[in-house]
């Protein structure tokens, strides 16, 4: 464009000349300018114009003038020959064609300073001042140099402030998809439809039909037109869809199959008809090119489940049965259900009263998670040990439900209730209780009544103490209860305290190989008594298998290849393994066979075998001891005298009682007093010390007791509070210098275990001021809480030395065969233990000999506290015990 203008920027003379020369380049911008404003004032005129056509366009387009009532049709009409009318009128009457001046102006104010306007100007001062003539010629030739490269300015079309709602972009959408998805062809029908008539018929179907399957099925959904069987086989909850085209009247349904009655029937002459089909009959369109199907019914059979097999129980208790379902359109989902026979229930003892509830027991069964379920076979896991029906009558019913609802269910099977069976008798006996407590709130104060006579005489029964105070706590609790009225927290809290226990009898210490193998032993012997099934009789002949397999493993790494060892496996009976193995093949046989006499008797002769097989402490060389040695023998004799001064603490608060203090406050603080120097007592046992309940005085060594006889005189004069506080800061000074010096620094068990010398010391300091201050029933609480911190800094200091020793490849100085006779003994008469150690190896609760010694004391403390005689504070003691223990 730029080509066709003159540059008069370069070309001095007068102002005619650049004006003459700029107004020749002007032309054709103004031109296209003006064109900018027609289209401008056309858009802003008519663009309601061509949205209204755009709408009616796209309707037409899609044919929806052909589905609508004519008197819809004819009312679209009109309002849209109205619309169009009024729109063009107003836009004739806003529109007005841009003049040349309008297009020459809007080009102007398009550009910086007018140009156009200043060259139309004229030098009215100053024509006669050549300076003056100069400047006015400056300016012009300026101005016409901007319109050298002047552009013609486009037509504004916005008129978003005119169509606040975008009605335009509406019909252009509309028409932009009736392109797309419609015909431009429908137009030709436009004509035809207003008046009723035209060649619909000729042209293609005047109905259409559809048959739409149930999606369980999983059938496609078919085109009647394309049908050509006069026979239509449909599933029940078919949706039929038929839609009539033409004049109303033309085309009538008729069918049978739907059901439907009364109100529920549409005119058979309207457009519309979906249903369902629920029974067999015929569908027809009556009329010209209508058709007429005969429909049977694709009957639905309800599904079917089965049990295949007998049912299984593992010895843990968890039960499997194997069940088959089949549907001819796929299961959905299933259910167990246990029912209480209660015709076949024994009435005795804890279930002679009504149950507090028979609801039946329901679980889930297992689907396929992947694949068809039209016939499938899986196994139900379930494990119902801590229900209260164990073991009784029930009858197992399983149901299955397909997509229409219909439910199959499958032929009732009497069994006992599966679950966990318990071999041991206390065991066995406290899920009994538990059963009886959840059967019937009733059966509370029996329940009771049997748990204490169990806890009565436990010993020989119940050899663990923890046990025992959870059992007794769970007595207690629930004969508080059963007083005030048992409700459904209670019952269920001592239900699970119960079954708490029962395992942990069942399963017994299993914390080494040994033990391991007597309660397997144990269990078999009991499960032949009982009559086990074949299921738990394999399961614990293969935990029997195993406990022997890793107490021969751990002899074998125990065994070592000194002098001693050889000497002693020389009068040693040497048993392979393959023999082992030989007499359980041979007592699993006996057991298949009902043979339970001769299984029993080679259980025991193999019992027997195993017992003879003793792990015995090398000799180690005492000269040379080791770091840890040291340590721990020097946090064994802390804790002597830690126990020394908590009995004469004890001895001191028991004479102050006797002095003349009132019986209340003797009876109050003797209670705190006794348990805590039952507390002590139980720790010296479990250190190999001897208690103080055995009366007998230790004797002093480096100025310190053990313990001091309960019945010293009264010429030995106690020691006062203050040196009691005075020994008591000596021991705490003591403890801190063996804490800096403790092995195993870095390891988890080394800072375990300063952790708890640590909280020894404090306790140590409590104690301390508690003497201080007099207060000696502080004291003795602050000193048992010190033994026991001691108590485990030894314990964790004991698995880090032995962890170090078994990194450095150390000797464990074990082997198999019979015992030195001159090891030492505690006063238990049990052998110490190995280094690191504190006490014995041995279980505190093996032997006979300990189970006769537990009852010669228990008989003792009894009979003590049946002596009256003795002091009040010292009967109160005993009594602690004997709730105790």
């Amino acid at each position: 464009m730029a080509a066709d203008h003159t540059d008069v920027s370069k070309t001095p003379g007068d102002p005619a000349a650049s004006r003459s020369a700029a107004e020749s380049g002007l032309r054709r911008p103004i031109a296209l300018t003006r064109l900018g404003l027609v289209a401008e004032r056309l858009v802003r005129a008519f663009w309601p114009v061509w949205t209204v056509l755009l709408f009616v366009l796209a309707a037409i387009f899609m044919g929806w003038h052909e589905t609508a009532a004519v008197e819809v049709l004819w009312g679209a009409a009109v309002l849209a020959t109205v619309a169009l009318g009024w729109f063009t009128f107003q836009g004739l009457r806003m529109f007005r064609w841009p003049s040349r001046a309008e297009a020459r102006d809007r080009l102007d104010a398009s550009l910086p300073g007018r140009p156009i306007q200043a060259l139309g100007d004229v030098q009215a001062i100053g024509t006669g001042d050549a300076a003056s003539v100069a400047v006015w010629q400056a300016h012009v030739n300026r101005m016409a140099a901007r319109l050298s490269k002047v552009q013609p300015v486009p037509g504004d079309l916005r008129i978003s402030a005119r169509d606040p709602y975008a009605l335009r972009y509406v019909a252009a959408t509309a028409f932009a998809l009736a392109l797309l998805f419609g015909s431009v062809f429908k137009v030709a029908t436009v004509a035809d439809v207003a008046s009723g008539s035209g060649p619909e018929l000729a042209a293609g179907p005047s109905w259409e039909g559809w048959v739409e399957p149930p999606a369980y099925t999983g059938r496609p959904a078919l085109y009647l037109n394309d049908l050509q069987a006069e026979t239509l086989e449909l599933a029940p909850g078919t949706r039929v869809a038929l839609r009539l085209y033409g004049e109303v009247g033309a085309l009538m349904v008729d069918e049978t199959v739907s059901g439907r009655t009364g109100e529920a029937i549409p005119p058979a002459s309207s457009p519309t008809h979906d249903f369902e089909v629920q029974q067999a009959g015929h569908i027809s369109i009556v009329g010209d090119g209508g058709r007429r199907w005969e429909v049977v019914l694709d009957e639905d059979l309800p599904p079917m489940v089965d049990l295949a097999g007998r049912m299984e129980r593992e010895a843990a208790g968890t039960m499997r049965q194997t069940f088959t379902a089949e549907d001819d359109y796929g299961v959905i989902s299933g259910l167990g259900r246990f029912t209480l026979d209660l015709e076949a229930l024994d009435r005795r003892y804890g279930l002679t009263v009504a149950p507090d509830t028979t609801a039946a027991i329901e679980f889930d069964l297992p689907m396929p998670f992947t694949g068809d379920r039209d016939f499938f076979s899986l196994e139900i896991v379930e494990d119902f040990s801590k229900h209260p029906w164990v073991g009784l009558p029930v009858e197992l019913e399983l149901s299955v439900v397909d997509a229409q609802g219909q439910q199959g269910l499958s032929e009732r099977q009497a069994m006992a209730m599966p679950g966990r069976t318990f071999f041991q008798p206390i065991a066995r006996a406290l899920v009994e209780q538990r059963r009886d407590l959840l059967w019937a709130k009733a059966n509370g104060t029996r329940v009771v009544d049997v748990l204490r006579t169990i806890l009565h005489r436990p010993e020989g029964f119940i050899n663990d103490g923890s046990i025992y105070l959870q059992l007794s706590m769970a007595t207690r609790n629930l004969n508080k209860a059963v007083i005030a009225g048992l409700d459904d927290d209670t019952q269920a809290e001592v239900a699970e305290a119960l079954w708490e226990v029962a395992i942990q009898l069942e399963d017994g210490s299993l914390s080494n190989a040994m033990e391991r193998l007597r309660r397997a032993q144990e269990r078999l012997t009991e499960a032949m008594r009982n009559g086990a099934s074949d299921e738990e009789i394999a399961d614990l002949m293969q935990e029997l298998r195993e406990a022997m397999q890793d107490y021969m493993r751990q002899l074998a790494q125990q065994q070592q290849q000194g002098d001693q060892q050889q000497q002693q496996a020389q009068n040693s009976q040497e048993v392979t393994g393959d023999q082992l193995e030989e007499m359980l093949q041979r007592l699993q046989e006996l057991m298949e066979q009902g043979r339970m006499a001769e299984a029993q008797q080679l259980l025991e002769q193999l019992r027997q075998m195993m017992e003879n097989m003793q792990v015995t402490q090398g000799q180690q060389g005492q000269q040379n001891q080791s770091p840890g040695q040291q340590a721990m023998e020097d946090l064994a004799d802390t804790l002597r005298q830690q126990q020394g001064l908590s009995d004469e603490s004890f001895n001191q608060l028991q004479n102050q009682f006797n002095q003349g203090q009132q019986q209340g406050q003797q009876q109050g603080q003797g209670q705190q007093q006794g348990q805590q120097s039952g507390q002590g007592q139980q720790g010296q046992q479990g250190q190999g010390q001897q208690g103080q309940g055995q009366g007998q005085q230790q004797g002093q060594g480096q100025g310190q007791q053990q313990g001091q006889q309960q019945g010293s005189g009264p010429g030995e004069g106690p020691p006062d509070a203050d040196a009691l506080a005075q020994r008591q800061r000596e021991l705490r000074q003591e403890l801190q210098r063996q804490a800096q010096n403790l092995p195993g620094a870095g390891t988890p068990e080394g800072d375990a275990a300063r952790d708890s010398l640590g909280r020894a010391g404090e306790a140590m300091d409590d104690a301390e001021r508690a003497l201080g201050q007099g207060d000696l029933a502080e004291a003795i609480d602050d000193q048992a809480r010190a033994m026991e911190a001691l108590r485990d800094g030894m314990r964790n200091l004991g698995e880090a030395l032995a962890q170090q020793q078994q990194q450095q490849g150390g000797q464990q100085g074990q082997a198999m065969g019979q015992g030195n006779p001159n090891d030492r003994r505690d006063p238990l008469g049990r052998e110490q233990g190995a280094e690191g150690t504190l006490g014995s190896n041995d279980n505190l609760m093996q032997g006979e000999d300990v189970y006769r010694r537990a009852r010669d004391l228990l008989d003792e403390i009894r009979r003590r506290s049946g002596e009256q005689n003795r002091p009040e504070i010292e009967l109160e003691y005993l009594r602690r015990l004997l709730d105790r223990f």
